[in-house]
């Protein structure tokens, strides 16, 4: 019997993490290597194939980046000796959606024009980027990479003068989602898309440091409170006179990701006033009360599920325990270039307990199913050690349409979720029944957030048009 997922494109069958932005600035002039540096270490599950920091002091900016995890590109002297002064500092971690995986679009992106030195640094996706690159090249600008990024900068490069009014035309004239963190010899500014799609906050270190970050899961680990998060359409100036907040023109609504709540974002962080950790310990709960099951067990897949699992396990009354035992030294490594790699990639990454699952009714909660590839295999080593029964729960709608907005979601000829029934995916996963988590129960679990919500993967209702016909270029 042939495959059925023959037709599926190999690759990781999972969402990939986005990208993750750090800056900081310290007014007395000490150096914020250190608070960069932890700072994208707390942010390396938004990605992990490239690392880089700049810095400036005053006077000029100087960086270090290059492919590999945080602690890889800054373990030797000479990244350290380009980042060991300066006040103020910008980071990016980065999973390559646009773009190929090599160093020559590693960000931060520094450049210089008439006003100085510029660094950026960028979570998101333009979706009118190709246009405005074309136009660019039409007027005999060169680009150098493949980034959204450098699309960005030679607009504001181009617009000059005053940098904010430079700024606010490039917001007036680009389209999409972006969390950007730019740097000059002497200011750090932050500035988030007017529909908030992707998330930045805003925090305070006990030294008076301001920091910037894609997630507050940063802030705690250089000791920084969480101030607030930046608003939809603000433009955060920090400098040696203080904190300047400027509003730009924004829609009625913002439309935050909301699948940074589901898998993207660590459960230790806050976003818009939401705890990752309570969201998805609901959306367990609401699926137990939905959609219960006859089992002695609650699991759910390492790492973004087991909270949802607990959720499930507490609603449910049936006890949890660990069902897959996580390799977590797997790293960027997990997703290979060969096909018969990709195939032993789930057991490198998980293995089944077989003393706790052998001869056990369990329910398996996930946070997703993208191509249903990883779930079929799973379903199938739990068995192959002794699972009596496996009830699949996902923990969030249905994946039908692909993402436009900075995350790396496949066309929709290949999620599984698209052209397949509940019932068909049940029975080609293996699992002996399947439930999703309703767009409603799952708006539910984010409930009291001072934002509005993107759906445009379950539900293709996207915030801004985008053309469908091609594939979506990411950041």
């Amino acid at each position: 019997m042939p495959c059925p997922f023959t037709h599926i494109k190999p690759w990781a069958d999972r969402m990939p993490e986005e990208c993750g932005v750090m800056g900081a600035f310290q007014p007395d002039g000490e150096s914020v290597k250190d608070a960069i540096y932890y700072g994208l270490y707390a942010l390396q599950h938004r990605g992990q194939e490239s690392a880089g920091i700049a810095v400036a002091d005053g006077h000029t900016v100087r960086s270090y980046k290059a492919m590999g995890l945080v602690a890889e590109v800054f373990s030797g002297e000479e990244a350290i000796s380009r980042i060991e002064t300066g006040h103020i500092g910008i980071g990016h971690v980065r999973y390559s959606t646009t773009g190929s995986s090599e160093a020559c679009n590693c960000q931060p992106l520094v450049v210089k024009y008439r006003e100085g030195w510029l660094a950026l640094a960028h979570n998101g996706n333009l979706v009118n980027a190709e246009e405005l690159r074309s136009q660019l090249e039409d007027d005999g600008h060169i680009t150098q990479t493949a980034l959204d990024t450098e699309v960005m900068a030679a607009i504001i490069a181009r617009k000059g003068g005053d940098l904010v009014e430079a700024i606010k035309h490039t917001m007036a004239t680009v389209k999409g989602s972006y969390a950007l963190v730019v740097m000059t010899r002497d200011k750090l500014i932050g500035v988030r898309d007017p529909l908030g799609i992707r998330p930045l906050a805003l925090g305070r270190m006990p030294n008076g440091a301001y920091v910037l970050a894609s997630e507050s899961c940063a802030f705690d680990a250089i000791d920084a409170e969480l101030i607030r998060d930046v608003r939809p359409g603000e433009i955060v100036v920090i400098d040696e006179h203080g904190l300047q907040s400027i509003r730009t023109e924004t829609p009625l609504g913002s439309k935050l990701c909301l699948f940074e709540f589901v898998y993207f974002a660590r459960p230790d962080s806050t976003i818009d006033g939401i705890s990752v950790y309570q969201s998805r310990y609901n959306a367990g709960k609401y699926l137990a009360r939905h959609f219960p099951a006859q089992a002695d067990m609650v699991s759910g897949v390492p790492d973004s599920a087991i909270t949802a699992a607990i959720g499930f396990s507490k609603e449910a009354g049936i006890p949890y325990g660990e069902s897959l035992a996580k390799n977590r030294y797997v790293g960027r490594t997990f997703i290979q270039p060969r096909q018969e790699l990709r195939e032993k990639g789930v057991r490198i990454k998980l293995n089944a307990l077989r003393k706790n699952v052998q001869g056990k009714r369990l329910v398996l909660v996930d946070d997703s199913i993208v191509r249903g590839t990883t779930s079929k295999k799973i379903i199938d080593m739990l068995r192959m050690a002794g699972a009596r029964e496996v009830h699949m729960r996902i923990s969030s709608p249905p994946v039908v349409y692909p993402c436009y907005f900075g995350i790396d979601t496949p066309d929709s000829d290949q999620l599984i979720g698209a052209f397949h029934s509940k019932d068909e995916i049940c029975k080609l996963i293996g699992a002996d029944s399947l439930e999703y988590l309703s767009i409603d129960d799952l708006l539910k679990t984010v409930e009291g957030s001072s934002c509005d919500f993107c759906q445009g993967c379950f539900n293709g209702d996207y915030p801004i048009p985008v053309c469908q016909g091609g594939r979506h270029n990411g950041l």
